[in-house]
């Protein structure tokens, strides 16, 4: 069973505070608990909130809003 959590842009900050996750001074997603070390896509780019769309299962993985983010997102809920 694949498991991946998509949202509407208004619980970004919910879906974030579910996953331990917070937002630096430059809008980067973050651990909660280790501010300087920002989350990756599955391309290993840091994540800023306006990005971020999903999260899939398999490390937490967080998906940005560019085609081809979203087009491996595609693929992994197939």
């Amino acid at each position: 069973m694949k498991q991946t959590i998509t949202f509407d842009k208004s619980a970004r900050q919910d879906i974030l505070k579910m996953f331990n996750k917070d937002v630096d001074a430059e809008g980067y997603i973050v651990e909660k608990d280790n501010p300087t070390q920002r989350v990756l896509s599955p391309d290993g780019e840091e994540v800023k909130l306006n990005q971020f769309v999903a999260v899939a299962k398999g490390s937490q993985l967080f998906f940005k809003s560019d085609l081809l983010s979203l087009l491996k997102l595609s693929d992994k809920v197939k």
